[in-house]
């Protein structure tokens, strides 16, 4: 009896000492404060608990050029459209002009100032009346059968009828004994070509080990393991760091606690053989004459530290602190390296010399951002687990929650070095549908935010969602998530407020609710793709009307590289020039049109934020030049493999010559084929 009586006052004391709401997100990552402000929209009362102290993941932690290239921009909605259109304002109001137009919708991409993305998410949790808590880590879960009562953090207990799960890691989730995963599967385990290893990038010509045979500090393994074969290991984590050259608010970086040359044998090695070495940082602009410096895209070594992030998700606060301070020293040491190595070619260095940190960005963590970017973590394995059929062959789902259209894209997960060569290994280039530019439009289901009901039946996990690694290679980006979180949140708080068990949700209640909030549900009708394009990754240029002329029949002057990895491309693949904008990179065609008239000059490229926007392109016929500059940034049309550059008058069997160079460049020049059409009028 005293027992008993005991454990009743134990109960109700916690019961009254715990913080209570009617829904709770723990992790104040875009999906966490995203399902906090959607769920207070809906009525109910929020509490959003945050282990940091800082709010907004990446999205306000220095992520600042949003991923953009979505098949169909007009169903990235929600509370990520305002969120996007309200820092869009906040720039007007002041008379900022951006590098790129917000939100616009012909694939630019969105830009931002981590203050101004951190100011407008604050302004939108206290205008929904969110309480926000940071500091609060998870220590344990209180549950009764499946049903979450409370949480108990290192400040407090919390107790609500719903609770969401925002981090990236997925630590509620685990903390309430919710099935996971983490790593990769094997190709049979769901059917997915795309799962195992993957090899897209070329291997170097360079020995990944020492004089005695063992690996080079960087490299990871020698035996990558069966191709087929699944394993442990998440796609590569790094910073998104603000940086600027203006001198007015230029920080310099710290110096590393303790840089070691050593270290970057490896990278010294490439060096040594690249005939045209390029910057291995990614720097896309930013307002206030910034850029935001991210992992180099297909780029063998850059600022992700490969195979360090392994553990991350299950570590504990001290574990997680050791492997952030890691990464960062890792890229203290990687920029002190390529602005000081003579191993470095001098205008690599000294471009990398120019950038440092921002004044006038997070200033209580010494100018460096405080959040890692964390690209994959747990997965649950709930009532639906999305993968790659989902994404590519069957993408209508009878309860979606959101239309997602990024391309799978994996970042590298080990690096492979044996006494002749060095490769990493993981990486999926950008997987496109079959005569477009951009990923397949697809459903995520409300079931793959919900854990097995016999598990946990008052939690929803909206980012570390049900799905494989193939699958969350298109679902990780910040607009997907952003918007699952949106939906995390409506759902959660219509089951607060009619005490149900998410799973037991009726859909079409929820749907209604979705659409209110701004949401697009239906997959969009696209316009027919041309028989030639459908269902192959190259095109035959003789299936295609007109003069084609492939980078193949290119005369071509210094140096070009050759990829095939953006699909679908006409020919074999596509030529590329490595960001140089030296102008030493000149590709020429030459061709006889069969009678004079106008003709339509069309381009085929891959369309990215990273391409050149002022390609220069040079037409001479019959003693006439005519000048024409492409942008490869702009996409093409559904369904086309070209897109218009222009319109030039030539003179029937007489040779027509057409040089494209990277002379002033600002970005990868693409060089894949050029379309002449007889132009009507």
């Amino acid at each position: 009896m005293t027992r008993l009586v005991s454990l009743f006052f134990a109960l109700n004391f916690s019961a009254h000492a715990a913080t209570e709401a009617d829904v709770i997100v723990y992790g104040a990552t875009p999906g966490g404060f995203c399902a906090a402000i959607a769920a207070a929209r809906e009525g109910a009362e929020v509490i959003l608990l945050e282990p940091t102290d800082h709010v907004g993941g990446v999205n306000t932690g220095g992520l600042c050029f949003s991923d953009s290239n979505q098949t169909v921009r007009s169903t990235v909605l929600g509370l990520f459209e305002e969120w996007h259109a309200r820092i869009e304002k906040d720039y007007q109001q002041r008379g900022v002009v951006l590098p790129y137009k917000v939100n616009e919708k012909d694939h630019k991409p969105w830009t931002y100032e981590p203050h101004v993305s951190a100011k407008i998410t604050q302004q939108m949790l206290d205008e929904a009346g969110v309480k926000v808590l940071t500091k609060r880590v998870l220590k344990s879960v209180a549950k009764v059968g499946s049903h979450i009562t409370k949480l108990v953090t290192s400040d407090g207990d919390f107790a609500a009828k719903v609770f969401v799960d925002g981090t990236y890691e997925g630590d509620l989730m685990a903390g309430a004994g919710v099935s996971w995963t983490i790593g990769r599967e094997g190709r049979q385990e769901f059917g997915e070509p795309l799962a195992g290893k993957q090899y897209p990038k070329a291997k170097l010509p360079i020995s990944g080990l020492d004089a005695d045979g063992k690996p080079l500090p960087l490299i990871t393994t020698q035996d990558a393991g069966p191709d087929e074969a699944g394993d442990k290991n998440v796609m590569v984590y790094s910073f998104r760091l603000c940086v600027t050259k203006d001198p007015a608010n230029r920080v310099p970086f710290p110096q590393p606690a303790s840089y070691d040359p050593a270290r970057f044998e490896v990278v010294r090695r490439y060096f040594a053989q690249e005939k045209r070495p390029h910057l291995l940082w990614d720097l896309y602009p930013l307002p206030g004459n910034k850029f935001d410096a991210n992992n180099g895209i297909g780029k063998q070594f850059s600022m992700g530290l490969v195979a360090a992030c392994n553990g991350w998700s299950e570590a504990d606060e001290a574990g997680r602190a050791k492997i952030w301070e890691a990464h960062k020293e890792y890229t203290l040491e990687m920029f002190h390296f390529l602005s000081t190595d003579p191993a470095v070619p001098e205008p690599l260095r000294e471009q990398m010399a120019e950038i440092g940190l921002c004044r006038d960005e997070f200033a209580s963590y010494s100018h460096w951002s405080p959040q890692l970017y964390v690209r994959e973590g747990r997965r649950m394995i709930g009532e639906y687990v999305v993968s790659q059929k989902d994404i590519m062959d069957e993408p209508q789902k009878d309860d979606p929650i959101i239309v997602s259209s990024f391309p799978i894209d994996s970042h590298d997960c080990q690096r492979v070095g044996t006494k002749d060569m060095v490769v990493d290994e993981g990486t999926i280039m950008p997987v496109r549908m079959a005569g477009r530019r951009h990923g397949y439009p697809y459903h995520i289901p409300y079931r793959a935010i919900t854990p097995k009901a016999a598990e946990c039946d008052n939690l929803l996990v909206p980012v570390a969602l049900s799905c494989t690694h193939v699958g969350i290679s298109s679902i990780r980006v910040e607009p997907t998530w952003m918007i699952l979180g949106q939906s995390a949140g409506i759902a959660a708080a219509l089951s607060a407020e009619q005490n149900l068990a998410v799973q037991k949700l009726p859909y079409p209640a929820l749907c209604e609710h979705l659409l209110a909030q701004k949401q697009v549900l239906d997959l969009p009708v696209l316009p027919d793709v041309p028989p030639e394009a459908k269902g192959v990754m190259n095109i035959d240029p003789k299936s295609l009307p007109g003069i084609v002329l492939d980078d193949a029949q290119a005369e071509l002057k210094g140096p070009w590289s050759h990829s095939s990895s953006f699909k679908p491309h006409i020919g074999t693949g596509y030529l590329h020039d490595d960001k140089h904008a030296d102008g030493q990179s000149i590709s020429v065609f030459r061709c006889k049109v069969p009678k004079t008239g106008w003709y339509e000059v069309r381009m085929a490229y891959s369309p990215h934020a990273t391409r050149a926007t002022k390609v220069p392109v040079t037409i001479e016929c019959s003693g006439r030049k005519t000048d024409i500059i492409a942008d490869q940034t702009q996409p093409l049309a559904a369904g086309e493999a070209f897109r218009s550059i222009g319109s030039v008058q030539l003179d029937g069997d007489v040779e027509t010559t057409i040089t494209v160079s990277n002379t002033g460049t600002d970005g990868f020049v693409i060089l894949d084929a050029l379309q002449l059409i007889e132009a009507n009028n």
